[in-house]
């Protein structure tokens, strides 16, 4: 992430540092998709650390997204689960991933 876009939206930038960015997008009948903003909470955790994730909006033109900073050991696996309820949907869902990060 460049210094100027991380000190535009609040990101702290650094080595052991990570983000993770979601969207959602519905499809709509005319084969063409529309952003939704979306409410969420979730967690990530690893062997040692588990921390809350904080998402940011970000709405940049017709797109938004949701920016959590979150921090990792490196070459650790980390867990993530996070539970989102997009704008005018009835149901809430929850996405798990597990990746494994790496310091560059």
């Amino acid at each position: 992430l460049e210094p100027e876009i991380a000190a535009t939206y609040g990101i702290t930038r650094g080595e052991k540092r990570a983000i993770l960015n979601l969207s959602v997008r519905e499809n709509l009948e005319d084969g063409t998709d529309v952003a939704r903003s979306m409410l969420l909470k979730g967690r990530t955790w690893d062997l040692i650390q588990n921390q809350f994730l904080e998402f940011k909006e970000i709405r940049e033109g017709t797109a938004i997204y949701y920016i959590a900073e979150f921090k990792f050991i490196n070459e650790e696996w980390r867990f993530f689960e996070v539970d989102f309820r997009p704008e005018g949907a009835e149901q809430t869902y929850t996405f798990k991933l597990k990746h494994q990060l790496y310091i560059n």
